[in-house]
């Protein structure tokens, strides 16, 4: 396998965009992002404003694609994916790494079904406080992707070609020896800081210097702690505390991805966050009512938006 340096991103919202201005501001890599109908329409000529510094990416139509990516990067939501995974297998050769960042335990068995599960490396990105408001996007914590294989399959080369190609567009990553691990952590977090920050209609700081909003957070979380046990997943307290730590070095005016869905009237991921918890709770006999009320609560105010 060659050196990754073309790179697709699906997905241009505030995650999206600030990874492609990470690897366009890096030497050496072709960034364009791939979207089809309105969404390509609206992004053929767009010039993305990332951390006020403009940036021209190139806007493939998958019916157009010339030549494989080496890289393809989703970043989609959750509720995009299924309409999106035939223009990703439209991207990929045998050669081509597969690298989600979406938020869930679900996006790579997903994809894997459509391009194949060889392809996919598993990852999660953590810290990263990417924000789209009044058509500027924003991060101050670019945060840190953490991919790997899962405990009984390896990726060989694949792993090594991803680490160099984040290594060379300064992107902080880390290889755990258990990424189911590691996802789990991150789905934990999501159901906890996403959701109650949604509720609550409130940035990081309020999380910082509330002990009640983090008491709500640890709540949430506490029942994905329990459920990680019948799963077979070491999560603990401590991990827990250890988000509290990440939590305490973000912007106190940076938005969860829930959030900003909200304050704009969008559909948001809580199906895959508190109704993954419930359906979870369901399977193992596990009460999960924290998760249980703020399913309903989210439920209603996607209802008032119309959804």
């Amino acid at each position: 396998m060659t050196v990754i340096r073309k790179i697709s991103i699906v997905g241009a919202g505030a995650m999206g965009a600030a990874y492609a201005a990470m690897f366009s501001d890096a030497l050496g890599f072709s960034v364009s992002f791939v979207a089809r109908g309105e969404r390509h329409a609206r992004l053929k000529n767009k010039i993305f404003n990332v951390n006020n510094r403009l940036y021209k990416i190139a806007v493939i139509h998958p019916d157009q694609v010339v030549e494989p990516a080496d890289l393809v990067l989703v970043a989609l939501k959750h509720h995009h994916l299924a309409g999106a995974v035939a223009d990703i297998a439209a991207l990929a050769d045998k050669d081509t790494t597969i690298l989600s960042v979406m938020n869930g335990l679900e996006s790579e068995e997903t994809i894997g079904a459509v391009c194949g599960m060889e392809k996919l490396v598993y990852a999660i990105a953590v810290g990263i406080d990417a924000i789209h408001e009044s058509g500027r996007y924003s991060f101050a914590n670019p945060g840190r992707i953490i991919f790997g294989p899962t405990t009984d399959n390896g990726r060989g080369p694949r792993l090594t070609r991803i680490q160099e190609a984040l290594n060379r567009a300064g992107i902080a990553n880390e290889m755990p020896t258990d990424i189911r691990r590691a996802m789990w952590w991150k789905f934990m977090i999501n159901v906890g800081i996403n959701q109650a920050s949604a509720v609550l209609r409130a940035p990081y700081g309020l999380f910082q210097s509330s002990p009640d909003a983090r008491a709500l957070i640890r709540s949430l979380m506490a029942e994905v702690v329990v459920l990680a046990e019948k799963a077979g997943i070491g999560l603990t307290e401590a991990d827990i505390d250890e988000w509290d730590i990440i939590m305490n070095s973000l912007s106190s005016t940076g938005k969860t991805s829930m959030l900003q869905d909200v304050e704009a009237g969008r559909k948001t991921e809580v199906e895959i966050f508190a109704g993954k918890v419930v359906s979870l709770g369901e399977a193992y006999h596990t009460p999960t009512p924290v998760n249980a009320t703020m399913l309903r609560i989210i439920r209603v105010i996607e209802h008032k938006c119309g959804f």
